[in-house]
Parts: C-alpha cells; structure tokens; sequence
C-alpha cells in the first residue's frame, strides 16, 4: 500500500518514475499548472497594485485545472508523505509553490533532478529541501508582469482594428527585431561588384588581393548556420568593369611568380554541450526542426530517462557524466582524450545549478534506441550524444596555407586548409570542408590558364531564420530558455509572422503592429529595455531585489505614464483614418471587386487557407472573396439557406458487402467534403457503429475505383 505521494509535472514520467520508486510510491501529475490569476478586478488583471505590494487572486486553470486539484486532494489523503517533483527551473518552482497552496500543504518536501535515472531520483529524494521562494517570487513577477503589459497594451492595437490581437513583454521585443530587418532589407540598394581570379595549371585558382592587409578570419562555432553551407570565395571587391578588364589584362601579360608561402597550425576548441538555446539552433540548421518541435522531442527524449533537464542555460557537466565521457573515449577513441578538458565561457545570468544537456547513459546501444524510438527522436539523441562526448575531446588541429603571387603590380592570394588532427570533429564537424593547395616553392613561376572576372551584386542582409532568432534572442537577453519556443509560435499564431524557404519574415499585420508600438510604447521594443527587466527578475530570483517593490515601482515609473502618452498615439492614428479596415491599414490585392472593379483589400485570417481574405474597402457593402484551392480562384461564400449553409444531402445505400466486426451488410455513404464528392463504406446498423470496435470498420472509395479500409485493405470482390 502507498504511503508516500510523489507530484511531478507531466504525466509521461509516471510510469518511469513509479517503476523506479516501488510500491509504497503513488506517483501523480499537475500536468503543468494548476492555478492561473483570476480574470477580475481593474482589466481583468486578477491582482491589484496598492502603493509598494501586490495582491494577486489564483484560481484552478479552467475545468482541467480542478479537476487536477481535486484527484491531487483525494491523493494526499491517502498517504503520509507529500514530496514534490516539478521541474528543476523557475517555473518548475513556481508550479511546485502553486501546488502547495492548493493543496494547502503545511510542509512538503520540494525534491529536484536533472534526469530521470534510479541513481538521481533516489539522490534527490535522499536530500529533499523547502520550496525556494525567491525563485517563486521571480515566477509570480513574471507572471503578473506578462498579464499587466499584455492586458493593458493589447486594448491598444485593438482600436486600430487592423485584425492585431495581442502585444507582450517578449513578444513585440522578438517582432521588433524581424522588422527592423525587414526595413533594412526593403531600403536596400543593390550595388554591382566584380570579383577577379586566375587560375594555374598547377591546380589551384587564386583571388585579387586589393590590399597587402590581410585579415584571418578567425573561424568561430555558430549553432544557427549549417557547416556544409559554405559561402563561395572571392576576390577584394572591384567596383567597376573597367578596372576588373584592367585586371585581367595585367594578369595575361606579366608572369606569376610565388613571392611568399604562410603556413601555420591553428586548435579549433571542441564546443561546450547543449544549452537549450543553442539545441534549438542546432535543431533548427542541421535537422530543420522549428523551436517547439525541438523541445517537444527533447520533452519526449528527458521523460523517457534519456536525456537530462532540457530548459537549462548552463554549460556546465557532471563529475559522474565527465567520468563516463573518458572511460568511454579510452575505450572507443583513446588518442582523443585531452590532458586537460577545454573550458568555455559560462552564459550570462546561467543557473549553474544545472547542468548541459546531455545523454544520461552515454554507454547505452544506438542500435537498441533506433528501435525504440521515432525517427526525429532518435535523430535528436544521437545529435545530443555527439556534441556531449565532443565537448570532451582533444581539440582539432587545422593546417592553414597561403600562396602569395604577383603578376606586374598585382598582388594573387590562395587560400588552403587541411585538418591535420580531427579531434572533436570525429564526432562534432563544424569546420568548413579542406581545400587543400598544392606544393609550391617560393620564387616558382606559376603557368596562367585562365584570368577573369565575375559580375556580382551586394545582396540585402538575410531575413532571420527560426534558429537565428533564437541566437539574437539569447544574446540581446530578450527572454529565456523556456521562453524561445512559445514566442516564436505566438509570432505565428498571431499572423505577425510567417514561415517561408526556413525564414521568417513580418505580415504586412507585423509590419503594422511593430510600426504603431514603435511610436506608442517604444522602450518595450528595445532590446536592452527588455534585457534590463530579465536582470531584474534573475536579481530576485537570487534575493537581491524584492519582488512587489520591483513590480509597482516599474508600473508606476515607467508603465503608467507611457499608457497614458500611448493614447495620444492611438487618437492621432484613428483621427487620421487608421481605423477601422481602410486602405491605409490593410494591404491592397490586385484582385478586383466583382461589383466595382477596385482593388480588394487583403483582410488577416488565421482560419483560412491563405491567412487572409479579401474584402472590398469602395462602398460594396458585405462584398468579400474567399480562396479556393479546388478551382485555384477567389470566390464569393457559398450561399446560405434558413438552415445555415446549403450542402448537398447525404445518401445512403444498402450493399451486398458485409461488416467485417459483426456480418451485418454494409451501407455505402455518399457525401461531400472539400467540394469534393466522396463515398465509404460502413456497417448500417446505427448503434453498431456507436461501438468501438466498429470505429475502424469503414472502408473508403479510391481514385483507382476501389474499397479500401486503413486497418483492412483493399476488399475483395
């Protein structure tokens, strides 16, 4: 019989966690919160700000949420011990804390683990703690802080009524940033360029050295750019044809000979472990998964005891980890183990009583694994367990060479790399490919083949892909681990941004939205303003500043005033015709008006195939156009009758075949879906078919003039 109750966070952990514990544990979920801020008060903010404290009122979140806090309730009465287990972050702290007033526990004991293995979770429940209330304490000021600025700036972008839903802390800081670009992009001139190169008979080609400075580029580990996309060479930019055709021509009349050779052997350091940033970025350039699909496998990956704790922003590995790294490169890779482990600078504000993430069994079979998992899933462990074990290796030696040649008063360079010991790269290759150059002496006279040039142009800077936005995010301190994915998907959801060819890029609604913050609430689109607020919060997660006091002082100082300047901006913009759905508010199409042959409007839409519909801006009363993917026109909405919209009449007819659950025949349904018309085939007895075991005994009609059914196949005749 249980005596002890063991609350976790997400019900995928249960059947772990409670084989790990034995019998005498009753494991049990929040699944997530349980408790939200009540919807009342001054904007439905569900907490009131008097002078330098705050009041805040919770209630269960929605049905689920009580009907979680009643199963919790009935558990704790049937035992003697509470502990709690929820996430080892803020948040998880917070939830834990949420918990105990719900369940108004006097002293429960707050465990934590970073994964899910026999040997950490008996560890962690050998040395239980109290709940930490200065990191509480950081998750009810973020908390309160996201519902003030979203439910008293949000009313803001409303008026305008130009579709925007929502505004927030984060949010319009991160659309901030893809706008900004995207106006660089739109004010961009393109200028014309000419790169110029020769090529030898001896096997290489070499480039126009405009200047004898030469700067090493340093060759440094971006998680956002994928190493096999490598961008092609080129000359010192020539800005004219006539001095590229002057270039050529001394190139085809004056020897080349080798006037220097450089060569020197330069450590590329290993990277450190995942971080939850760079595992998104990662993620995002090498297996094109987006943020939330990311950590939704990883989710899958740490509940499954395979990974360790995948909201973390520390670097940092255990002793035992570090110990199991080693064996296993003595065993598998012994000239790869270093003296001494490289080092890597820690994360700004990184909670260090974390750790990397990283696999928990680093010994485990892949073979085993491929077999267990989802293909995304195993593709992401072994991605977690090769960046782990190269944080532990020797770092990689690189052979770098160049031939310096002159032509008459022109100066050639050629450029070349070979990896000379691979090091961590066995396992973790960021380095860009070997272009090995061949073995010249310095004075040689080299054979010209070929002197040219190629006619290029500067392009735009490049619109932020979802792995990039989370490096800009993290390093312009805008959020948090646990915060990249939500808002990404937020930016979405909203139609603020969309996904095309792995980037986003702003709707003409961002562009609208981004546009009227920057002169109504422009601090909260700073980087550094909301840099400054993620401080604030990590100081009071640290004790260092207390909570309330931080909370009213900002709504006072600064909140407060720049609502009530932000008004002035919203009757500037509806008294100057921004309101409502005018031209100046809503992109123009070029379709016309059925009725007036003007360009339709372009209304936002996430319920439509297109994101948006058209509507007639002219004085055509109700006149709108939605897409079709059928006919691959715009289309007025389909007429409507005094039952709702008029579809064509289902049919049924008695078959000769026979239900394969129970043998009684079948009926064949004829209906329509998508403008499409459609037949199955299913069992004719009504109630029959209510039964669960009837759920799966249809078969459908095919485009190859067959029955077929996904559990059945096809039928035979």
């Amino acid at each position: 019989m249980a005596n002890k109750l063991l609350i976790v966070e997400s019900p995928g952990k249960i059947k772990k966690l409670s084989k790990i514990l034995g019998p005498e544990w009753l494991v049990k979920a929040s699944v997530g919160h349980i408790r939200e801020l009540a919807s009342d008060g001054n904007d439905s903010l569900g907490f009131d700000i008097d002078g330098q404290s705050i009041r805040c009122r919770f209630v269960p979140r929605g049905e689920s949420g009580l009907k979680v806090i009643k199963g919790l309730r009935a558990a704790v009465r049937q035992v003697k011990t509470v502990v709690i287990a929820t996430d080892p972050d803020r948040e998880g702290e917070t939830i834990a804390w949420h918990i105990q007033e719900a369940l108004k526990l006097k002293n429960p004991q707050r465990v934590v683990y970073s994964q899910i293995t026999p040997a950490a979770v008996r560890a962690a429940i050998a040395q239980p703690r109290q709940i930490d209330l200065n990191l509480v304490h950081s998750g009810l000021c973020r908390t309160v802080l996201d519902k003030l600025v979203g439910y008293r700036g949000s009313p803001l972008l409303w008026k305008l009524n130009n579709g925007a839903k929502s505004m927030g802390r984060v949010q319009s800081a991160a659309l901030h940033i893809l706008c900004a670009r995207e106006r660089e992009i739109q004010a961009f001139e393109p200028q014309d360029y000419w790169s110029v190169f020769v090529d030898y008979a001896e096997g290489f080609r070499a480039y126009y050295q405009g200047s004898t400075a030469d700067s090493d580029e340093e060759e440094t580990t971006d998680d956002a750019e994928n190493p096999t996309e490598s961008s092609a060479k080129e000359s010192t930019r020539v800005i004219s044809v006539t001095e590229a055709d002057r270039l050529v021509e001394i190139a085809q009349q004056h020897p080349h000979q080798v006037k220097s050779i450089e060569g020197k052997t330069t450590r590329r350091k290993p990277p450190p472990a995942f971080i939850t940033s760079s595992l998104q970025q990662t993620a995002g350039s090498r297996l094109r998964f987006s943020p939330e699909h990311t950590m939704k496998v990883a989710q899958s990956l740490y509940e499954a005891g395979l990974i360790t704790y995948m909201r973390t922003d520390s670097t940092m590995l255990s002793p035992e980890f570090c110990s199991q790294a080693r064996q296993w490169l003595e065993n598998h890779d012994a000239d790869n183990v270093p003296e001494k482990v490289a080092k890597h600078r820690k994360t700004k504000g990184a909670q260090e009583a974390h750790e990397a993430i990283r696999p928990t069994d680093i010994f485990k079979s892949s073979q085993t694994l491929k077999k267990e998992l989802t293909a995304n899933a195993f593709k992401l462990y072994v991605m977690i367990w090769k960046r782990a074990i190269a944080s532990r290796c020797k770092p990689a030696q690189v052979q770098q060479t160049k031939i310096n040649i002159q032509s008459g008063t022109v100066c050639w360079q050629a450029k070349g790399q070979v990896v000379s010991f691979y090091g961590y790269t066995r396992y973790w290759n960021n380095l860009k490919a070997d272009a090995e150059l061949p073995s010249v002496q310095q004075g040689q006279v080299l054979t010209l083949e070929r002197a040219a040039h190629e006619q290029k142009q500067t392009q735009p800077p490049p619109r932020y892909s979802e792995p990039k936005l989370v490096q800009t995010m993290e390093r312009r301190g805008i959020g948090r681990p646990s915060t990249y994915a939500p808002t990404i998907k937020t930016l979405k959801q909203r139609s603020y941004v969309e996904a095309a060819k792995s980037s986003l890029s702003p709707t003409q609604l961002g562009l609208e939205v981004d546009a009227f913050l920057g002169e109504a609430l422009p601090d909260l689109l700073e980087s550094a303003f909301t840099a400054q607020m993620e401080q604030a919060l990590d100081q009071i997660a640290e004790g260092q500043e207390e909570w309330q006091r931080y909370l009213a002082g900002w709504n006072q100082n600064y909140f407060v005033p720049a609502l009530t300047q932000a008004q002035q901006i919203v009757s500037k913009h509806c008294s100057s015709g921004s309101t409502g759905t005018s031209d100046h508010t809503l992109e123009v199409s070029k379709v016309p008006c059925p009725q007036c042959q003007k360009p339709m409007a372009k209304v936002p839409s996430t319920k439509v195939t297109k994101k948006y519909f058209l509507k007639c801006q002219n004085g055509c009363e109700n006149t709108v156009l939605f897409y079709s993917k059928y006919s691959k026109q715009w289309e007025p909405p389909r007429e409507k009758t005094s039952d709702g919209p008029r579809k064509k009449a289902a049919t049924t007819e008695i078959t000769k075949h026979l239900c394969p659950v129970c043998q009684k025949p079948m009926e064949a349904y004829s209906y329509k879906k998508d403008g499409k018309d459609k037949k199955l085939l299913r069992c004719s007895d009504e109630k029959a078919r209510q039964q669960k075991k009837h759920k799966e005994a249809v078969y459908f009609f095919t485009s190859k003039g067959v029955w077929w059914s996904p559990k059945y196949g096809e039928m035979a005749e």
